[in-house]
């Protein structure tokens, strides 16, 4: 009766070779990857802040004056009669992809009233993926 042939297995230098390629890519593609998210993030960060400016035009439309704060939009503040809201869906809008509250001055500097994030960094001005998104601009 005949053994059966023996398996055989990678050797270690194939294995190093496969490794190396696949680090080799992954050193390629991960920048490109991260530069996307940042990207995706101060898009969402824009639409986002589009959204909760015109939740506070309607605010102001309904009740008569603009929000005091943001949580004017999700909960009805004491002496709103006219608060027809919740005027944003959902609270989690009232914060910026990089979960940090938006910043909102009213009267504004620049608009009536100026909504903003900081951006990846969560400071005041910046460049890059570090700059603020601004209702203004």
């Amino acid at each position: 009766m005949r053994q059966p042939a023996r398996q055989r297995g990678f050797t270690l230098m194939e294995l190093i070779v496969v490794i190396t390629i696949l680090a080799f890519v992954a050193v390629i593609i991960a920048p490109q990857m991260f530069d996307r998210a940042d990207d995706a993030k101060r898009k969402a960060a824009q639409i986002q802040i589009d959204k909760v400016a015109a939740a506070i035009q309607l605010y102001k439309l309904e009740v008569g004056r603009f929000p005091e704060t943001l949580q004017d939009l999700v909960q009805q503040p004491a002496g709103a009669d006219n608060w027809r809201g919740p005027y944003l869906d959902k609270k989690a809008l009232l914060q910026d992809p990089w979960h940090r509250d938006l910043v909102y001055v009213q009267p504004g500097e620049h608009r009536r009233f100026d909504l903003s994030s900081y951006g990846s960094d969560g400071n005041a001005g910046g460049e890059g993926d570090d700059a603020d998104i601004t209702n203004w601009e």
